[in-house]
This record gives C-alpha cells, structure tokens and sequence, in this order.
C-alpha cells in the first residue's frame, strides 16, 4: 500500500498537478481529500487515472539485478597486473571461488584487504598459491 501511496505522489508530481488540482481529482472521483484515505481498490483506480492522463509509472528495479554478482566484482586492476589477475580470475572461476576467496588469501599473506591493491610480485604468489592448491 506504500508503494501505491509513493506512485500516487510521484505521478502527481509527474503530471504536474498543483495541490488544489489533485485534491478536486481526490473529491470527485473518491468523495475524499487524501490519497492514505483511499482503499487498495482506490489507490489503484486513481493510478489507472493518472495513466489515462499520460503518466507511465516506472517498472520496479530488479533487487538481484542491482546487487554485486554472486562470485564478486571483478577488481580492475592497472594494465601491467591485468594478466596476472586474469589468471587468478582463470583459477577461481575454475573452481567455483568468490573473488572474495582471493580477497581472503590477499588478507592472510600480505595482510592486504584486497587482490586488487596488491603489487605485480605480491600477485604472482597469490597465482602460486591458488596453482598449488588446485593441481
């Protein structure tokens, strides 16, 4: 129901009604003032309203699309790091590994929170590391 309330402002202010013109709407379509007043049935009635009067609401974002992807954000390293860290890429998607996993080793060796902020010879042994306890 708040999120109908929030469409309900949002084309309002979308269709650039002033106060007094949407508080006529209000009264002549409902018999009431404010758009908390209104039912479920209402708040959806005066959205379809609003839509015949030319607002498109906008589609609801999709949660899991916005959201870090399940293995992590690939870390965008300098181009001289780019090979090494393609390789580490290489290594955990071959097994199934979060970039977090390399994260947690880049914390544990070099007490960097990161693989990305590591140097070109600290990545190399993040790479021997994951080589060795992969063969």
């Amino acid at each position: 129901m708040a999120n109908r309330l929030a469409a309900i402002h949002i084309g309002k202010k979308a269709l650039g009604m002033d106060d007094e013109s949407y508080r006529l709407l209000l009264s002549d379509m409902f018999g009431k003032r404010s758009a908390k007043d209104l039912t479920e049935a209402e708040q959806g009635e005066l959205l379809e309203r609003f839509k015949q009067l030319g607002f498109v609401p906008k589609k609801p974002q999709n949660k899991a699309a916005t959201k870090t992807p399940k293995w992590g954000k690939r870390p965008n390293p300098t181009a001289s790091r780019e090979p090494l860290m393609g390789k580490i890429e290489a290594l955990l998607a071959d097994n199934s590994l979060p970039w977090a996993y390399a994260d947690g080793i880049a914390k544990q060796m070099f007490k960097v929170e990161k693989v990305d902020w590591l140097e070109r010879e600290q990545l190399r042994k993040v790479v021997a590391a994951l080589v060795i306890k992969f063969k």
